[in-house]
């Protein structure tokens, strides 16, 4: 398109220069596949590029219009998307069923939603843009399977040949045949458009004569009962009564198929970009609806308080106290953008904040107050005093006044953790310290956390917290 490299020239001056470069390689020269869905940490891997920074320049690119960006519900069992959405607006249902791991899920969005981009058919047209025009083995790959499947190119094109039997592709109300011969094997008769799925398990005596099995496709039926039939012929009549095509594959659901779901590799999940700052700013009043609860299992919350500002505004007066303030305000933010977190809102001088990880926030925290320390040292007062406290646990994402914000007992939990601190340690909870990563991070710091005797102002039940120095 004409306008695409203006739009590459756009994104220079909002995203670090050497990932724009590669992105716009990736646009021009790419194959098709590898401009769906595109994974955006695998991506930075096989580009030797920042990951965080790699996650903001693609959602850069999202917003001027060189890529669409897709909200895709999976399935944890097989890796399929079971739901793709153009925002996390319309990922609305309470459970979301695999017909082919036989199992609902609830849409919690640590693991069960991706975040991905496709290249938008404005700057450059893919096969996967119609997808119903896909052979069976690419739509698995493009459109099915999420960005978190391990797919190796050196590997598909066998496993598949040792995976798919045969398959069969039928228009809006056709009907059809297959005729294959069934191994004494766990076969999966899967419909991969209309998410379809009929188990049969192979065993007994191999028989020579022909069995028959009718399936009926429409969009009312995903999962049908387990058959048992024996090793030898099946006659498989189908039937389309749907308003697309349909694909029916007959597959082998053994040590292949089973080692091709078992590849993953780590995605962009919601619950990651709804603590990327770069995401909050570009689209901070199109996240949720006001109706949506959507979970997430484990959150970190970091909130910091200035202790005495009110004498500071006595002592300075109220010009120089703000400025002081607005400084405070902005090496804060500053500092959680750069550990892959987001500044959630702030409250007077308080900031609430949030991160994908406990050892992100530890690291911020403590970035946070160096910063405080060297801002007084430069001042020669002790004018800036921070007072910070976290928790991690589970707890629900919102919409309130208009902007994205969490709820539920995690958050509260973090804030009272905070009013304990002083601006000497850092205050956090044992869910905090005991995560794997934060605590290898505060033994290579020699920082060790004390407990502390505390009980926490409305909260029941007795929490742990630590003081970390």
């Amino acid at each position: 398109m004409s306008e695409t490299p203006a739009l590459f020239a756009l994104l220079a001056t909002v995203a670090d220069p050497r990932i724009t470069g590669a992105i716009e390689r990736l646009v021009a020269s790419a194959p098709d596949q590898d401009l769906c869905r595109v994974n955006v940490f695998a991506f930075a891997v096989a580009n030797g590029l920042d990951p965080e920074a790699t996650v903001a320049a693609f959602l850069h690119a999202a917003s001027i219009g060189l890529f669409d960006m897709s909200w895709n519900v999976l399935c944890p069992g097989c890796g399929g998307v079971l739901d793709t959405n153009a925002s996390l607006k319309t990922v609305i249902r309470e459970e979301y069923v695999c017909a082919l791991c036989a199992e609902g899920y609830e849409p919690s969005l640590d693991e069960l939603v991706e975040v991905t981009f496709t290249v938008s058919p404005r700057v450059r047209r893919i096969a996967a843009h119609d997808p119903g025009t896909l052979p069976l083995k690419d739509y698995l790959r493009q459109i099915y399977w999420g960005s978190g499947v391990d797919i190796q190119d050196d590997r598909f094109d066998d496993e598949m040949e040792a995976i798919v039997i045969d398959t069969l592709e039928l228009g809006p109300g056709e009907k059809g045949a297959l005729s294959v011969r069934l191994p004494a094997r766990f076969i999966i008769v899967f419909e991969v458009v209309t998410h379809t799925v009929q188990f049969i398990d192979v065993k007994g005596e191999p028989t020579t004569e022909r069995q028959a099995l009718s399936l009926t496709y429409d969009r009312d039926h995903g999962h049908n009962q387990m058959l048992e039939m024996h090793p030898g012929p099946l006659r498989l009549a189908i039937e389309n009564r749907t308003d697309t095509r349909v694909m029916p594959a007959v597959l082998i659901a053994g040590e292949v198929l089973h080692d091709l779901l078992g590849r993953r590799r780590p995605f962009l999940t919601a619950k990651h970009l709804l603590t990327n700052q770069t995401f909050r700013d570009l689209y901070r009043t199109d996240t949720l609806t006001v109706d949506q609860r959507l979970k997430i299992t484990s959150l970190t919350f970091l909130f910091t308080d200035l202790r005495g500002s009110t004498e500071l505004y006595e002592r300075v007066g109220d010009l120089a106290a703000f400025d002081l303030v607005r400084e405070h305000f902005q090496v804060l933010h500053e500092i959680v953008t750069s550990e892959a977190g987001a500044v959630v809102k702030t409250i007077g001088d308080a900031v609430m904040a949030t991160f994908a990880t406990p050892d992100r926030a530890i690291a911020a925290a403590i970035r946070m107050r160096d910063a405080m320390r060297e801002l007084n040292a430069r001042s020669g007062r002790e004018d800036l005093l921070l007072k910070i406290g976290m928790h991690e646990g589970p707890c629900i994402a919102v919409s309130m006044n208009e902007r994205q914000d969490y709820f539920g007992q995690t958050v509260n939990i973090a804030s009272r953790v905070q009013g304990l601190a002083d601006e000497r340690a850092i205050y956090v909870t044992g869910a905090v310290v005991s995560d794997e990563n934060a605590a290898r991070m505060l033994a290579e710091r020699d920082l060790k956390p004390a407990r502390q005797n505390a009980r926490l102002r409305g909260i029941e039940r007795d929490i742990d917290v630590y003081a970390i120095p």
